[in-house]
């Protein structure tokens, strides 16, 4: 049972992108057609995997049927974004298909006809299927409806056959790689001294003082780095300072904006559609047919409306057609469709707030008598606005504590009682008390409850061909004339340009900066342009780009100029840590007095309930060799100078509770097991795609 219970995990990631009642046909294609320019180079290959080599087309059919899957299922094609991560399932897909098969065919893996058909109709029907054919209102699995949907597959329409088929196939892998797991996780086990040890480990509580110097107590000036010990470091720690492939480039950007004649253009438009707004009989109908934005008809009480409206509220009437308005790129048009009494309403206020310091009464006392003073003032003909901006304690006293129109729910309840029951605008003539202080409130609009249904017409404005072109010819005379890197900064300065550098680009990334979709860039970096290559211009959303190659970083260990900047603290770091501890011999005496010979820098802290599980101590942070010793000294010892990510400790254990024998630890032995086996599937994958030594090289194609 433990194999068939863990299907619905397994077949969730093994057939992710199989559906009951999608269909898989190849539609389409890609960026692989016979036409491609990187055809041209006679790269027909898209990777290796576990030595076998991935064919573009084998890898497109992959695509396709997944595409097709995502049409059916969606109604629509996918969008580009949404291309990438179909394009990933499909190379997933034949990461599992090859690497994962290989590794089941060497352990004589095998799923029979019998499993399969058991898994659709016998015993142990898969999740996904008793879901699909599960009565709703009773909840109960109906084999039978199983059984006669079979029957009739071969009469069903030919997508929804090729969606069955397809689903059936794929629950082989979805149990292959069950049996794989299950044979792995039995292998895992835990001893009993394990688990003492995790026990006496999570127990033990040791109580110690320390002494802490920081390597920041050493000047830079005092240590001297030379390039040969910078070299001998990262020889010594090459493993931890390996590099991805990468590539950096230059590039300069002509964005395509509209030009003052495009505003023109639109905002004509826009005069000439408001007019038709006007005579037009269905609002609602009409904003939809014309606007470019998805909010084209709402019901909307004051608080809420656009601030050009609100603005204008009180002479607001039905059929009024507002603007064009100029709103974040966009021209807008407005029409009050309707206005009706609603039973919601919104009122409109300043206030000053004065906050108390503390929760004491002498300090409630004083921001009472503060408030009362301003108060005082504001009846005696103040300046409301001039006294918040001088004396509110709230985000609002920079616009002298307007805070605009709000409704129920959006203030604190004294707060909000005081606003809606004001029956006339002005200064509410007593203090309001809330949890954050005392509010002077002044009303100024009493509550409305009118409804207004708007209509609106959003027109964004766009760079007309004229317009797009002009920036074309810009970005074609620059790369024309930019043969490599120098002539490309040169003309940079030539054309008053702003040169931008993309580092740390890999090949499958999708954005550098902030350019999106940016994949006919970064796909032209790695196709082998060369060093200081110019490339032609490139059409971006809403930009040219011409970009010049300066860097490729191979995968593999990293050179000293590509790390140099994170070895040479940690090497002066080593030096700085030997001063302070030839420092420290010549000192004697408890830690308190050696932290007073040493200075300033050097302090004494203490922990009373440190453990072996941990991996840190309080100020200093990470320091796991510390923790180590500290647990091997013994009551009254202290250690020698320990070097540690950020300075130099010296510990002393002062007491040591031991963990007391218990009878049974098979608590822990479980905890141990459960970890163990839960990492196997995630570890075993991991491994798996390791040793099958993947090459990708679909950033040749996409």
């Amino acid at each position: 049972m433990a194999l068939i219970n863990k299907i619905r995990q397994r077949s969730s990631w093994a057939i992710g992108f199989v559906a009951i009642g999608l269909g898989f046909f190849v539609v389409g294609g890609d960026v692989l057609g016979p036409n491609s320019t990187i055809l041209g180079k006679n790269k027909t290959d898209v990777g290796e995997i576990a030595g076998k080599t991935i064919e573009r087309e084998r890898y497109q059919e992959q695509i396709d049927q997944i595409k097709y899957n995502y049409t059916v299922n969606y109604g629509r094609n996918p969008s580009e974004g949404e291309m990438f991560s179909i394009r990933q399932q499909a190379w997933d897909y034949l990461i599992v298909k090859i690497a994962f098969q290989d590794q089941y065919d060497q352990l004589g893996l095998q799923v029979t006809d019998d499993e399969q058909w058991d898994m659709v109709q016998g015993n142990n029907v898969t999740f996904e299927l008793k879901q699909a054919f599960t009565d709703p209102q009773t909840g109960e699995f109906q084999r039978d409806r199983i059984i006669a949907y079979l029957k009739q597959v071969s009469e069903l329409p030919p997508q929804q056959q090729a969606s069955w088929y397809m689903f059936e196939q794929n629950l082989k892998p979805s149990r292959f790689r069950i049996k794989y797991d299950n044979m792995l996780v039995k292998t895992t086990y835990a001893t009993d001294e394990e688990a003492k040890k995790q026990y006496q480990e999570e127990t033990a509580v040791a109580e110690i003082k320390y002494l802490y110097i920081p390597y920041y107590s050493v000047s830079d000036s005092v240590v001297s780095i030379t390039e040969s010990e910078l070299t001998n470091y990262l020889d010594d720690h090459q493993a931890e300072y390996k590099v991805e492939e990468s590539c950096k480039f230059s590039y300069i950007s002509i964005p395509m904006l509209p030009s003052a004649e495009d505003t023109s253009f639109f905002q004509q438009e826009m005069d000439q559609l408001k007019e038709d707004f006007k005579s037009n009989t269905e609002d609602s109908i009409f904003a939809r047919s014309n606007s470019d934005g998805d909010q084209f008809y709402s019901k909307l009480t004051v608080d809420a409306l656009p601030r050009m409206l609100q603005a204008n509220y009180s002479n607001l009437s039905i059929d009024d057609v507002r603007g064009p308005y100029f709103q974040d790129g966009n021209f807008v048009l407005y029409k009050v469709s309707d206005i009706v009494e609603d039973t919601i309403g919104a009122v409109k206020a300043s206030h000053i707030l004065i906050k108390w310091t503390d929760e004491s009464d002498d300090a409630k006392a004083s921001a009472r008598k503060k408030a009362q003073g301003i108060l005082n003032q504001l009846r005696n003909g103040g300046d409301f606005e001039q006294l918040a901006r001088e004396n509110s304690e709230d985000g609002s006293a920079q616009s002298g504590g307007d805070l605009g129109w709000f409704g129920p729910g959006k203030m604190v309840q004294p707060f909000e009682e005081a606003s809606f029951g004001a029956t006339r605008k002005g200064l509410i003539n007593r203090l309001i008390e809330t949890q954050f202080g005392y509010h002077i409130i002044k009303v100024t609009e009493t509550i409305n409850k009118n409804l207004y249904a708007v209509a609106s017409v959003e027109r964004e404005i766009t760079p007309s061909d004229e317009t797009r072109n002009s920036a074309f010819r810009k970005a074609d005379y620059f790369t024309s004339t930019s043969e490599d890197y120098d002539e490309f900064i040169a003309n940079a300065e030539r054309d008053s340009l702003q040169v931008f550098n993309a580092e740390n680009i890999s090949k499958n990334d999708r954005r550098f900066n902030d350019v999106g979709n940016a994949r006919s860039v970064i796909q032209w970096a790695y196709n082998d342009p060369g060093i200081g290559s110019v490339s032609d211009v490139m059409e971006l959303e809403d930009q040219y780009i011409v970009a010049s190659l300066t860097n490729i970083t191979d995968e593999g260990p990293a050179s000293l100029e590509d790390v140099k900047d994170q070895i040479d603290p940690k090497v002066k770091n080593e030096k700085k840590g030997n001063i302070i501890i030839e420092k420290l011999k010549t000192m004697e005496g408890t830690l308190d007095e050696m932290s007073e010979q040493y200075g300033v820098d050097a302090r004494v802290y203490s922990s009373s309930d440190l453990k072996f599980s941990t991996n840190s101590l309080p100020t200093v942070g990470f320091a796991p060799i510390a923790i180590g010793k500290a647990f091997a000294l013994k009551s009254g010892e202290k250690s020698s100078p320990i070097k540690e990510e950020n300075g130099i400790l010296i510990l002393e254990m002062i007491n040591m509770t031991q963990a007391p024998e218990i009878a049974d630890y098979s608590t822990y032995k479980n905890q141990i097991e459960q970890r163990t086996s839960g990492r196997v599937s995630y570890s075993s994958g991991e491994a798996i795609k390791e040793s099958a030594k993947i090459k990708d090289l679909r950033y040749r194609f996409f």
